[in-house]
């Protein structure tokens, strides 16, 4: 019935290996980059240039082209898992929270403040003993 996948068992045998890796790897690493989110992350003022910063450009160069590289690459794999075994939508998240692009905050939010995602995420902080994630209020909800 399935012939037609015969000339390509190889790479279905090397795809499904690299899923199942990913799905392991994201079932482990997840849990711990949301529990390491400071809980009021979202409601403070982002992050000024620190003196560090200024007496090491090279080593701060380094490391962003590092995040924003495995962040790529954790987004990429979470597109794959949306259709692949594995957790798509928290393993793009915590690729998003790992690049930097213009408007990457309120484009975080407006993920967080999906119902399942922020029940799934704040549910693996409590287990953790962490306080849920202070959001924002929604813009589309009135102020009270």
């Amino acid at each position: 019935m399935l012939e037609f996948l015969t000339p390509y068992r190889e790479w279905l045998v090397w795809l499904a290996s690299i899923s199942g890796i990913g799905m392991i790897l994201a079932i482990v690493l997840l849990p711990v980059l949301f529990v390491k989110i400071p809980a009021d992350y979202f409601t403070r003022p982002p992050n000024s240039p620190t003196e560090r910063a200024q007496s090491h450009p090279w080593l701060i160069g380094g490391v962003w082209v590092l995040r924003n590289l495995l962040g790529v690459t954790l987004i990429m794999a979470g597109v794959a898992m949306l259709v692949l075994p594995g957790q798509g939508l928290l393993t793009i998240f915590a690729g998003l929270m790992l690049t930097t692009f213009p408007g990457k905050r309120r484009f975080e939010v407006m993920i967080l403040q999906r119902p399942i995602i922020n029940k799934t995420i704040n549910r693996m902080r409590r287990r953790y003993g962490k306080e849920p994630l202070h959001l924002p209020p929604r813009e589309d909800e009135p102020s009270q």
